[in-house]
């Protein structure tokens, strides 16, 4: 391409792309000067490194930092290990397949908000679970399932949220291999478990790291499950850096924010390497 070429690229992208690079620049811009001291509310505003020093002294903040990781990882790899073999079975059509694949992408209209106060009421101590066991004879008594110490009830809401859109990510990926390519390694011989390691998965490679990585990243920052559902011995990165802001303490909020983008960088490209390195180190 000739550089009059790149130019008219340019300046078409540049009318939207200038203005999310603008907006999105505006805002890191000022949440790592105000991790610094600067564009303070109340005080003078000037260059420290303290903040990040108290922060960073803080269990509480590492402990957010080890409970949010937990969460972004095995939110993305659960919901993809469960849209994955989805999204090849959903490959061909089927008697009841457009219906089916439209249940399962039926999360994605619910907010979530309202998908934690359902299964509150499934879970909690007089809820349908509880009455349930109770009523069939498993358990004497109700137990208490709200606010489990794993985090399981995050996970499972995390789960059930973002596996419909990495199936929406995933079947897209599978449906565009060519039903030529398959057919001609089973014509050489290649068994189902052939097929998915030698064609199926290099080619859906780029769709399953875009999954994960997307579902890393707002499981890792995610505020609505972890405030209903999550564990009460236990801060996310998002609830601290909430309740750093409603102390009025915005330079540790800004820290913990920058972290959490940091992390959300460094945790996506790990885990995209992650994803290439274990499918291409599978046994052939």
């Amino acid at each position: 391409m000739t550089m009059r070429n790149w130019i008219q690229i340019f300046a078409l992208l540049m009318p939207g792309l200038g203005l999310i690079l603008v907006l999105i620049g505006s805002v890191v811009y000022i949440a790592i000067a105000q991790s610094f001291g600067y564009y303070a509310l109340l005080g003078e505003s000037a260059f420290s490194t303290e903040f990040w020093s108290e922060v960073f002294s803080r269990k509480i903040f590492s402990r957010a930092v080890r409970y949010s990781i937990y969460i972004g990882f095995w939110s993305a790899v659960l919901s993809v290990a469960l849209a994955y073999p989805l999204a090849i079975w959903l490959r061909k059509p089927f008697p009841g397949s457009i219906g089916l694949g439209a249940l399962l992408k039926a999360p994605l209209l619910v907010h979530g908000l309202v998908a934690a106060f359902l299964y509150i009421n499934v879970i909690s101590y007089n809820g349908l679970l509880n009455q349930t066991m109770q009523g069939i004879g498993i358990w004497a008594e109700p137990r208490r399932l709200q606010n489990d110490s794993n985090a399981f009830g995050v996970l499972l809401l995390q789960v059930w949220k973002n596996m419909p859109f990495a199936l929406l990510v995933l079947t897209g990926s599978v449906q565009g291999i060519s039903d030529d390519v398959l057919d001609a390694a089973r014509d050489l011989g290649a068994g189902p478990w052939a097929r998915f390691r030698k064609i199926i998965a290099p080619l859906t490679m780029s769709g399953m790291q875009a999954a994960m990585v997307i579902i890393f990243i707002g499981a890792l920052a995610d505020f609505t499950f972890q405030t209903t559902v999550g564990p009460t011995n236990r801060q996310s990165m998002a609830q601290l850096m909430v309740s750093f802001k409603s102390r009025g303490d915005w330079h540790s909020a800004a820290v913990v924010g920058v972290s959490l983008m940091i992390i959300a960088l460094l945790g996506s490209a790990l885990l995209a390497l992650l994803t290439r390195t274990v499918m291409r180190g599978s046994p052939r």
